[in-house]
């Protein structure tokens, strides 16, 4: 084995479970500043979790719900107000659809433009250019019908 690897503040130490009061005394080198006194009478460095073994759905069997830090409360505020902001949204189209249907149609509203209209309409005439050099010396050498 290698030495001065390992570290030298490796002690028993008391863990709290704050949601059941549970605790367990094992070796660690975590630093805290607390400290309890233990059933043997000693006095040990104490540290508080929110969850462990004792605790936890997993290694319980439970299907208890921890919600120490709030995040089950932010989780149910951000999907309510995700609710409330569809349901506006929903609200804002209804009332403009409906605001559109209200409106008294002219001529030109009641005309429905399809694919097929617009491929029908005809573009109007524009005047005609020459098409070619000879074609405007034909017309040149022909009596015109006026």
């Amino acid at each position: 084995m290698k030495t001065d690897i390992h570290p030298t503040n490796y002690r028993l130490v008391v863990f709290q479970d704050l949601n059941n009061d549970h605790k367990f005394l094992m070796k660690s080198t975590i630093a805290t500043q607390e400290t309890i006194k233990w059933e043997d009478g000693q006095t040990y460095p104490l540290v508080k979790l929110h969850v462990t073994s004792a605790s936890h759905p997993y290694y319980t069997g439970l299907e208890k719900m921890i919600d120490v830090e709030g995040r089950i409360d932010k989780f149910k505020a951000r999907q309510n107000i995700a609710k409330t902001t569809q349901a506006q949204l929903q609200a804002k189209t209804v009332k403009a659809i409906n605001k559109k249907a209200r409106k008294p149609k002219n001529e030109t509203e009641s005309f429905e433009v399809s694919p097929k209209t617009i491929k029908s309409v005809k573009k109007p005439k524009t005047k005609a250019s020459p098409k070619s050099t000879k074609a405007s010396v034909d017309s040149k050498s022909k009596p015109s019908e006026s």
